[in-house]
C-alpha cells in the first residue's frame, strides 16, 4: 500500500517537478538516471543469460535492460520509509477519511455497471473493491502516477542488483516485469509504480499483473492502467483465488461481545445463543455462516471476521489494514463509524477541517505538500514536526481534534 499525501500540487518528491525536467523524463525515462555504480554493468550482463533462460526474448532485453542504470535512491527509499507509530483507531480514521468516502461514492456513481458486473461475475461486494481502489491509488487519480510513482525497471534492476536480504525476490520480479514488455501487455516507458515496482489502480507487483491480471475489458491487453476494468475485475479474482472470498457473505460486523471468549469460529448462531449481537442490535443475515471474535484493544470495539475479512488480509497481511479497508467500504456505502469507540479516540476530521488544518500547518512553515484533505506522509511528518515544536505529546504525526484546536489557537 502507498501512503499517497496531498495531490492538489506537485511534492518534493515527484520525479516530474519541473516542465522541462517532465518532458525528458517522459520522453526517456530509463535515461533519466544517474550512470551505473561499479559492478552494475557486469550483473546486468550476467543476468541476461538468466532471462534468456526464462524465455526473455532478445528485442525485449535490448529494449528495457541494454542502457538502463539502476534507480539507486530506491535504497534510500528502503531505510529512511517515514516511521508513525498509529493506534488502530488513527490508522483506521486516516484511510476512512471524508475525502475518501465521498470520492468513493463519485466512482461508484461512474462506474455502477462494473461494479454490478464485478459483483454477477466474482461475488466481491463493491464497498471492497471500492475501498481497495481508494486506498492503493486514491480512486486512479492520474497526480497519483505523476507525484509519487517512478520507471519500475530501474527501480527493480537496482534491487534485483543489490539488495541483499530478498534478491532472489526482485530477481523474479524483474523477469515478470520483462514478461510483461514480451507480451505487449505493457512497455517500459508507461510501466510506472512504486519504489518496489507495484503499479496502477490496485497497486500490483508485476507477479500478479502477470499471473493473476485479465483482460476485463476485453481491449486484447492485461493492464493496472488506464480504464480501471482489467485492475478491478482482476483484483477480484485475486480475492477469489488467493484470498478464498466466500460469495453472498459480507466480512463480518461490530459487535458486543459481553464476556464471550475471543478464541475459536463459529456459526453467527452459535455466537448469538453465547450472548454475541450485532453492535447495530440488527440479527446475522446469514446465521449458519462462520465467523471468529476481534478484539483489537482492550476496551474497544469488538468484531466478528468471516472468510471475507482474511480475504482481504490477503492482499495485505495486515489485521488493521484489512479492517481500514472493511470499514471504508461500508462507509461508501452509507454505513455509520464504529458505534463503539476505541479508548481514547477522537473521531476522525472532516474533509474541511483536514483542509483547514493543512491551510494552518502550511502557513505556520510547516509543508503539507498540498490542503486538499488527503493525508499521508507529507501532512503526518508536517503534523508530527509541528507536535514536536509546540511540545504535544505524544507526537505522533497524527493530525486530529487535538492538533486542529492547538493551530487555532495560533499557536
Amino acid at each position: 500500500m502507498n501512503p499517497f499525501d496531498s495531490l492538489s500540487s506537485p511534492t518534493r518528491r515527484a520525479l516530474l517537478q519541473t516542465g522541462i525536467g517532465a518532458a525528458a523524463a517522459l520522453a526517456n525515462p530509463l535515461a533519466a538516471l544517474a550512470a551505473a555504480p561499479p559492478g552494475f554493468d557486469a550483473w546486468r550482463d550476467n543476468f541476461r543469460a538468466r532471462a534468456s533462460a526464462k524465455g526473455i526474448s532478445d528485442a525485449t532485453w535490448s529494449r528495457v535492460m541494454g542502457r538502463i542504470e539502476p534507480d539507486m535512491s530506491v535504497f534510500r527509499q528502503m531505510q529512511k520509509q517515514p516511521e508513525f507509530h498509529e493506534q488502530i483507531w488513527q490508522y483506521v480514521n486516516r484511510r476512512a477519511s471524508d475525502w475518501r468516502i465521498t470520492a468513493g461514492k463519485e466512482a461508484l456513481r461512474k462506474h455502477e455497471a462494473l461494479f454490478a458486473r464485478i459483483e454477477q461475475d466474482f461475488g466481491v461486494e463493491r464497498g471492497t473493491l471500492l475501498a481497495l481502489w481508494g486506498v492503493e491509488s486514491a480512486y486512479g487519480d492520474p497526480l497519483v502516477q505523476q507525484n509519487h510513482m517512478r520507471p519500475i525497471f530501474p527501480s527493480l534492476a537496482a534491487l534485483a542488483w543489490n539488495e541483499p536480504r530478498r534478491r532472489a525476490y526482485w530477481e523474479t520480479e524483474l523477469i515478470n516485469a520483462l514478461r510483461i514488455v514480451d507480451r505487449g501487455w505493457g512497455t517500459p516507458e508507461e510501466m510506472w509504480g512504486s519504489w518496489a515496482g507495484a503499479m496502477g489502480h490496485t497497486q500490483w507487483m508485476p507477479e500478479v499483473w502477470l499471473n493473476v491480471g485479465m483482460d476485463y475489458d476485453k481491449d486484447g491487453r492485461v493492464s493496472p492502467f488506464g480504464r480501471p476494468d482489467d485492475a478491478l475485475g482482476s483484483s477480484a479474482r485475486y480475492l477469489v483465488n488467493r484470498g478464498k472470498y466466500h460469495r453472498g457473505e459480507h466480512w463480518g460486523y461490530e459487535v458486543r461481545a459481553g464476556g464471550a471468549s475471543a478464541s475459536g469460529k463459529r456459526t453467527y448462531a452459535a455466537w448469538a445463543s453465547a450472548g454475541v449481537t450485532r453492535a447495530d442490535g440488527k440479527p446475522f443475515p446469514q446465521p449458519n455462516a462462520s465467523a471468529q471474535l476481534w478484539v483489537p484493544v482492550a476496551g474497544g470495539p469488538a468484531f466478528l471476521l468471516g472468510p471475507n475479512f482474511y480475504a482481504v488480509r490477503s492482499y495485505n497481511p495486515s489485521m488493521n489494514y484489512a479492517l481500514a479497508i472493511c470499514h471504508l467500504g461500508d462507509r461508501i456505502l452509507g454505513a455509520p463509524p464504529f458505534i463503539h469507540p476505541f479508548p481514547g479516540s477522537e473521531r476522525a476530521l472532516t474533509l474541511a477541517e483536514i483542509q483547514e488544518m493543512q491551510t494552518r500547518l502550511t502557513k505556520a512553515g510547516f509543508d503539507t505538500g498540498g490542503t486538499d484533505g488527503r493525508v499521508g506522509n507529507d501532512t503526518m511528518k508536517a503534523v508530527k514536526d509541528y507536535q514536536a515544536k509546540m511540545g504535544l505529546l505524544p507526537a505522533d504525526g497524527y493530525g486530529g481534534l487535538k492538533v486542529l484546536a492547538r493551530l487555532r489557537q495560533g499557536g
